[in-house]
């Protein structure tokens, strides 16, 4: 178990954004980087941002790359999507990110968001580094509605498919002391999240703190994960319990 500090939760930092609230809003969308970043930042996703049609397409396409730590060829990104601290963010080539997402590089720290060659994140998704970094490996494709929150790494190998409305979700509150609201608690979180190359997340799938998806995998819809699921493995329920090898399935 590892503890979390307080100053990583938002909620302390919206603390801060009524005390100052020009400097909090820096900290939590491009980082202390100065006023300029700040008004680049301002121009590109004010006013490009929710730009419709083919030119605000294009537009994006020429200009976001000016925000981000490293941007590809090929580049699609949609309407309204929200990017912070874009410059732990790294995006490989034909990266696809649809509409209403949003991006957050906050505590990333130095390894970042990698977004890597060929992956799709479509609508309504949420990639949040709260406290740890994030890769998507080539190829992978992240179902409408999912979203992912780091507190001590997250990894998705490549060519992982995940359907609409799956969490990969770390981290928790405890909550042993009943005189305290869980809010007030220790955060902590119980490891990185690891999800193997080729595996398939169905519909809704949660996988929680701490948990390794072998390669090649498959979840069945619904699912809970809060253990390891090993290689090849057809596994689905509450908690997810591992039902056959996929080779020893006929045909």
């Amino acid at each position: 178990m590892k503890a979390i500090s307080k100053d990583r939760v938002i909620r302390e930092r919206l603390a801060e954004a009524r005390r100052n609230p020009v400097g909090a809003y820096m900290s939590l969308t491009v980082g202390n980087s100065g006023l300029a970043r700040l008004l680049l930042y301002e121009l590109i996703t004010g006013f490009l941002g929710p730009m419709p049609g083919a030119v605000g397409y294009y537009l994006r396409r020429i200009s976001y790359p000016r925000l981000f730590r490293k941007t590809g060829k090929g580049l699609i990104l949609g309407r309204n999507v929200v990017v912070r601290h874009p410059d732990k963010i790294s995006l490989g080539d034909n990266v696809t990110i649809d509409d209403n997402c949003v991006i957050d590089g906050r505590g990333a720290g130095d390894e970042g968001i990698v977004i890597e060659d060929g992956v799709i994140v479509n609508r309504n998704c949420m990639i949040l580094a709260k406290a740890g970094p994030i890769r998507l490996g080539r190829r992978t494709s992240l179902g409408s509605n999912s979203s992912i929150v780091s507190m001590d790494g997250v990894v998705l190998g490549e060519a992982v498919l995940t359907a609409g409305g799956c969490t990969i979700s770390a981290g928790s509150y405890r909550f042993d002391n009943p005189k305290l609201p869980v809010m007030d608690q220790q955060v902590y979180t119980m490891g990185p999240i690891s999800i193997g190359a080729k595996s398939w997340l169905g519909t809704g799938v949660i996988v929680l703190d701490g948990v390794t998806v072998g390669e090649s995998a498959v979840i069945g819809a619904a699912s809970l994960v809060n253990r390891d699921i090993p290689a090849n493995a057809l596994a689905f329920g509450v908690p997810a319990k591992v039902r056959q090898i996929r080779s020893d399935m006929d045909g």
